[in-house]
C-alpha cells in the first residue's frame, strides 16, 4: 500500500508554527551566551540542554547503524507514544489498533487523547494473528500499536505477521521493541528504510540498566520525526539525562555484559520455579522477565509483599489469569523469591 504522511497527520500540526528556542536559532560553536536569560553562574547547569541531543543522536546512530534524522529522543517511550496521538490522531474521530495484552500505556495514551482504543485479543498461546489485527482497521484508524518482545507475555511476535499488517495497512504501525537486547530475534531497524509507515521504540530503561534517567528512543522516517520534533517541548531531554546516557553508550560492554548475565540467571530462574507446587505453567519469554501462572496469583502477590519482595500481579489481565509477572533479578534477589514461594506453598 502507498503511505503518504500528509494523509493521516493531523491539519493543524502540519500547518503548525513551532516553537523555536534560543539554541535553535544558530549552528556551530559559541563560547558566550547572551540569549536565552540564563544565569551566567552555576556552569554547567545554567545552560538550556541541546534541544536537538545532536551530540547523543550521533552516538546512538552509530551503534544503531541509524541515521540522526531518523532518530527522536523522549522522555522515556511514554513521550513519544503521546506525541504520535497528538500529530496523527483527531480526538473524538479517529481510533487506534493494539493488541491484548499489552504494555497499559498506549490505551492511557489514547484515552488521554479522546481516541477509541480498539483491542484485539492474542491467540491463546499469545502469538499474533495479523488477519485479525488488520479486521480491526476502519477508515478512522490511524496507528496500530505492536509490542515485541510483548509485555506482560514475555514472547516475541512472529516477523512475518508483523509485517504482514505493515505492509497491508495505509497508516502508522508502532512497533515497541523495549526488550528487543534481550531476543533471539533481530530488530526490525535495518529494515526501516523498507517501511516508510513503520514506527520502532526502544529504550535506555531495560537493557542499558538507566530506567531512572528517563530517556526513550523513536526511530522511523524523516518526515515522521520531524514532526514530532515540531510538537515536543523545546528542552524536552535535560543536561544530566544526556550527559549520563553518553557516558553509557562509552560502555556499551558493561550493557552487553548485563544481557548475558540476565539471561543466564533467566534460565536458572525458570528451571527453580518448574519445581514449585504454587507453579502451574511458565509461558515462553524473549525478554528479561517471565509469566508464571500459578496457583493462586493474588494470595501469592500479597504473601510476597509482606516479605517485601515485590512482582507484578497480571491476573485480572485477559488471558493472564492467575499469573504473575516476575522480573529477573541478581542471583541472590532470584534465590529470595524462590524461597519466599517455597514459604508460601
Amino acid at each position: 500500500m502507498k503511505f503518504n504522511i500528509q494523509n493521516i497527520a493531523r491539519k493543524n500540526i502540519l500547518a503548525l508554527q513551532p516553537y523555536s528556542s534560543a539554541r535553535d536559532e544558530y549552528t556551530g560553536e559559541a563560547s558566550v551566551f547572551l540569549d536565552a536569560n540564563e544565569n551566567p553562574f552555576n556552569a554547567p547547569y545554567n545552560r538550556y540542554p541541546d534541544p536537538r541531543q545532536l551530540a547523543l543522536k550521533d552516538q546512538i546512530g552509530r551503534l544503531k547503524g541509524i541515521s540522526v534524522e531518523n532518530i527522536f529522543l523522549g522522555n522515556g517511550s511514554d513521550e513519544p507514544i503521546d506525541l504520535l496521538f497528538r500529530a496523527f490522531c483527531e480526538p473524538g474521530i479517529d481510533n487506534v489498533v493494539s493488541i491484548a495484552p499489552t504494555y497499559g500505556m498506549y490505551r492511557v495514551a489514547a484515552c488521554i487523547n479522546n481516541i477509541t482504543f480498539r483491542e484485539v485479543l492474542l491467540n491463546e498461546d499469545f502469538t499474533l494473528d495479523a488477519s485479525r489485527v488488520l479486521s480491526a482497521v476502519d477508515a478512522n484508524t490511524k496507528m496500530i500499536f505492536l509490542c515485541s518482545p510483548n509485555n506482560p507475555t514475555g514472547n516475541a511476535m512472529d516477523q512475518k505477521q508483523i509485517l504482514r499488517i505493515i505492509g497491508n495497512f495505509n497508516g502508522l504501525v508502532i512497533l515497541d521493541e523495549a526488550y528487543i537486547d534481550f531476543c533471539p530475534e533481530k530488530s526490525l531497524l535495518a529494515d526501516l528504510k523498507a517501511y516508510p509507515n513503520l514506527v520502532i521504540l526502544q529504550t535506555f530503561s531495560k537493557a542499558w540498566g538507566l530506567a531512572g534517567i528517563r530517556l526513550g528512543m523513536a526511530f522511523a522516517s524523516k518526515d515522521i520525526i520531524d514532526l514530532l520534533s515540531k510538537i515536543k517541548y523545546p528542552y524536552n531531554i535535560n543536561l544530566l539525562t544526556q550527559d549520563k546516557a553518553l557516558e553509557m553508550l562509552q560502555s556499551s560492554d558493561a550493557k552487553e555484559k548485563w544481557v548475558e548475565t540476565i539471561l543466564i540467571q533467566k534460565t536458572l530462574l525458570i528451571k527453580e520455579l518448574h519445581n514449585l507446587q504454587n507453579v502451574v505453567k511458565i509461558y515462553p519469554s524473549d525478554a528479561n522477565f517471565v509469566l508464571v501462572k500459578t496457583t493462586a496469583a493474588k494470595k501469592i502477590y500479597d504473601a510476597l509483599v509482606e516479605r517485601q519482595i515485590i512482582v507484578r500481579d497480571r491476573s485480572k489481565v485477559e488471558l493472564c489469569g492467575e499469573a504473575l509477572r516476575i522480573t529477573v533479578g541478581t542471583a541472590e534477589e532470584n534465590r529470595m523469591l524462590i524461597d519466599a514461594m517455597k514459604e508460601i506453598g
